[in-house]
């Protein structure tokens, strides 16, 4: 019998799917790294998500391992290289919250643009001003996507609607344009969009790719949204360009300071940089939760349960 370690949680689904299958599911309450070191050579296989680094050390450990399962998209926590030339299998779920990420980043957008943040703060201190929160359309501007792959697709097939021009750049593929969505080069976006996603995963190669001399290419002012990473946003560049009116606003679900413990800090002492974008009223914020719904717990489990035993029954 296989034998599959959850490093981290995971909807039950996923554990029910693997015992029907006949593998053996086992969990360890308060487990630090070097008690997985102990462990880790029993197994044949692991679920995990972010808690533990599957680095070359864990993994020249690992001696019996078959496969990591990935309950999410980002794959940073995993040495893919080197378990792939060590024969270990790496599977993720970006199918399990496209949906929800997609959803997530357009509500964020239409928050900042409507002013809905403010506005619903004026209202219960019985402020009502309504010609300070007049709002912007999304008909008629151009948005721009960088990365068109699970999420930057299912953020274009969720603005379609609203009748607005979608570019999207994706280095690593092509001829995905369609009736609503023009596949475009950088140079494009940078001439043409109002509005920039980021859909990319955290990389070396996108690693504060989004920097100083990233935004100077922009011919004119644009919003940003990062449902992405956050040190794919150089936090610094970001803020520059929001004094100066090069950013017009921004809507970011991650941060580049996200391994900060919020809670034991007071405002006073977070990074100058941080802190302005704690104050900033053109700055939409939420706690790494666009692929964070009910509905997506479950795909995510589900998805990524159907990936691993399919490759075992090859």
């Amino acid at each position: 019998m296989m034998k599959v370690l959850f490093i981290d949680s995971a909807h039950s689904v996923l554990r029910e799917d693997f015992e029907k299958a006949g593998l053996s599911c086992i969990s360890f309450k308060g487990y630090t790294r070097d008690d997985y070191k102990r462990i880790i050579a029993e197994y044949d296989g692991i679920i995990i998500r972010s808690g533990i680094q599957m680095d070359k050390e864990m993994l020249d450990l690992a001696s019996n391992l078959k496969f990591i399962g990935r309950v999410g998209a980002g794959m940073e926590s995993i040495d893919v290289e080197y378990a792939e030339r060590k024969n270990i299998r790496c599977f993720n779920s970006p199918e399990g919250n496209r949906d929800a990420v997609g959803e997530h980043a357009l509500s964020m957008l239409l928050m900042l643009f409507n002013n809905l943040k403010r506005a619903d703060n004026q209202v219960r201190k019985g402020i009502w001003s309504r010609e300070e929160n007049r709002g912007l359309e999304i008909k008629g501007k151009t948005v721009g996507i960088i990365g068109y792959g699970n999420m930057g697709s299912a953020f274009a097939q969720r603005l379609k609607g609203f009748e607005c021009t979608i570019l999207a750049y994706d280095k690593y593929k092509t001829c995905f344009g369609n009736e609503f969505v023009k596949e475009s080069t950088l140079e494009e976006l940078f001439n043409q969009c109002e509005i920039l996603s980021l859909h990319v995963p955290l990389t070396d190669e996108t690693r504060y790719m989004f920097d100083e001399p990233f935004i100077s290419k922009f011919s004119h002012p644009f919003y940003l949204i990062n449902t992405a990473r956050g040190p794919v946003v150089k936090t610094s560049a970001l803020v520059n360009a929001l004094k100066s009116g090069n950013i017009k606003g921004a809507c970011l679900d991650v941060l580049e300071y996200e391994k900060f413990s919020f809670e034991n800090l007071g405002l006073e002492n977070l990074p100058p940089d941080l802190h302005y974008l704690f104050e900033a009223e053109n700055v939409i914020l939420t706690p790494h939760i666009a692929g964070w719904t009910v509905e997506s717990k479950y795909k995510l489990a589900k998805v990524l349960g159907e990936k691993i035993l399919a490759h075992l029954q090859t």
